[in-house]
């Protein structure tokens, strides 16, 4: 029995992978786009308004309507830290249709769990990720207001 866990993660210069602050590694993409070369992902996670297509591999939808916002945001903050703590040592991507708004929402987010301050987070994954990333400003809105912590 092979065990299909990476424990190296996405190679640093693949496509689409953003190295956060700590060094963890995440992949987005573009569902709409052929697959990337190279190895695939251990987990996925897919930003989409219908449930996607079974994958080869371990995955969570997040409904999300394109250029709207999470339809369940709690679901949604659970799995951006889903996402971080697995990306340790496994290959998690991250994607929706085009790989811009919905994906970049969803790393500027997982980059404030890393540490990025929430309003420095949308600049960060523009310049690490793709300079398109995070395509409305309700999407700019949601990282700001994600990111504060709780008072409970």
């Amino acid at each position: 029995m092979t065990d299909h866990t990476s424990t190296t993660g996405w190679e640093p210069d693949a496509p689409g992978v953003l190295r956060l602050p700590s060094g963890r590694l995440l992949r987005g993409r573009g569902v709409r786009n052929p697959l990337p070369p190279g190895p695939r992902p251990d987990f996925g996670i897919y930003l989409l308004g219908r449930e996607p297509k079974p994958l080869p591999w371990e995955s969570r939808w997040v409904r999300w309507p394109d250029f709207r916002l999470p339809a369940d945001r709690t679901d949604a903050a659970d799995a951006f830290r889903e996402a971080w703590e697995r990306c340790t040592g496994e290959r998690v991507e991250l994607a929706c249709a085009g790989g811009r708004g919905r994906t970049g929402t969803a790393l500027a987010c997982i980059a404030v769990l890393d540490g990025v301050p929430a309003a420095e987070a949308v600049g960060y994954v523009r310049e690490h990720y793709g300079r398109h990333a995070v395509e409305t400003p309700w999407q700019r809105k949601f990282v700001e207001r994600w990111a504060r912590p709780s008072t409970d």
